[in-house]
Formats: C-alpha cells, sequence, structure tokens
C-alpha cells in the first residue's frame, strides 16, 4: 500500500486525521513516520509531505476544516453531515463575542456566496465554523483564504443536512475519543469554557 492508500485508509477509518498534531493520529507524522515539532518543511520528507497532503485535501471523500484544536483538519466524507450540522446550527459558541468585523466579513460571505479575504476575521469565522475556508493561491501570488458558505458548499459537494446540531456534535465527539482525543479540543466546548 503506499502512502496515499494508508492515509485514505486511515481517515476511512477514523473519520477524522490532522494534518499535524502531537498527539493525535496526523498526515505528518505518518509520512515521516515520526510525531514532528514545528515546521515540517524542512524535514527531509518534506517534499512527500507536502505531496501527500496535497493529495488528501484534493480527494472527492475528503473536507478540509479547521475542526479539532482549530488545527487543519481532514474529515472523512461519512462525517461531512456531522459537520454541516453543526456548522450551520448558529449556536451560541458560534456567535459570542465574534466582534463587529468579523461578522460583517460573514454576513458578506452569507449575501455573496463566497469570497477571498485574510486577516484575522477570516481565521476566526474558520475557527468558529461558520463558514468553510479554503486556502488558494491567487493570481498576484499570494496566499487567502476562499471562504465559503456552508450552504453553497453542501450544494456543491451534494452533502445533505439530515442531521441536529447535537447529532453532529455526538458523532463528531465520537470520532475525536476514537482517536485518543478529548471533546475540549473541539470550538463548541472550548467556547462553553472561555465563555
Amino acid at each position: 500500500m503506499n502512502i496515499k492508500e494508508t492515509l485514505l485508509a486511515e481517515l476511512s477509518n477514523d473519520g477524522l486525521l490532522l494534518q499535524q498534531d502531537l498527539g493525535l493520529p496526523n498526515v505528518v507524522a505518518i509520512v515521516a513516520g515520526e510525531p514532528l515539532h514545528g515546521s515540517w518543511w524542512s524535514h527531509r520528507s518534506g517534499q512527500a509531505i507536502f505531496n501527500s497532503l496535497n493529495a488528501l485535501a484534493t480527494h472527492p471523500d475528503v473536507l478540509v476544516t479547521r475542526l479539532v484544536s482549530g488545527k487543519v483538519t481532514f474529515v472523512h466524507r461519512r462525517l461531512w453531515p456531522a459537520v454541516l450540522a453543526v456548522a450551520t446550527e448558529r449556536g451560541a459558541w458560534q456567535f459570542a463575542r465574534l466582534p463587529a468585523p468579523a461578522r460583517e466579513l460573514y454576513d458578506s460571505v452569507e449575501r455573496q456566496g463566497m469570497l477571498l479575504a485574510t486577516g484575522p476575521s477570516a481565521k476566526e469565522l474558520e475557527r468558529r465554523l461558520l463558514v468553510h475556508g479554503e486556502q488558494v493561491h491567487t493570481e498576484k501570488g499570494h496566499h487567502e483564504l476562499r471562504l465559503e458558505s456552508w450552504a453553497l458548499w453542501a450544494e456543491r459537494t451534494g452533502c445533505g443536512g439530515v442531521l441536529t446540531a447535537a447529532e453532529g456534535r455526538h458523532q463528531i465527539e465520537v470520532a475525536v475519543r476514537a482517536l485518543g482525543g478529548a471533546t475540549a479540543l473541539l470550538p463548541w466546548h472550548k467556547a462553553v469554557r472561555s465563555g
């Protein structure tokens, strides 16, 4: 089995796989053969890690979002309805103390469906699962986030919303615990602790 098949098998089995983490299963450690502290770019497996991350991110059964600990998390298609249910909840944990610029950006994404953005407001919306964010390279060579409403994402990917937010949270929490993680790593629990 090649590394791409290994990663897809692990993701299919567990439902979630982080990009990089010191304690939970993650792409960087699987490809490098060891957990890495800090940046993986200069590691001898750096190019293989880069290629693996790109292959996983573009696979049709993979959603990339900042779900666990605010880190890049790969989500298998079977958990997409759970993520969609939680993300579209419009819960207090998503809007509590949301800065005005972030709220304005959120409203713009909801109106337009998709737009490019940078800065702390874009990252805050992504961290709270208020939008689907994806890193893109602009024509000018910059990195920006393409922010997309979850409604547009669901339409584009064919992901139906049949779960309640509570059911979605439960499915995701079960998957995180199965990885060896705590539910406190999820954004709705972080908001409860800090709020």
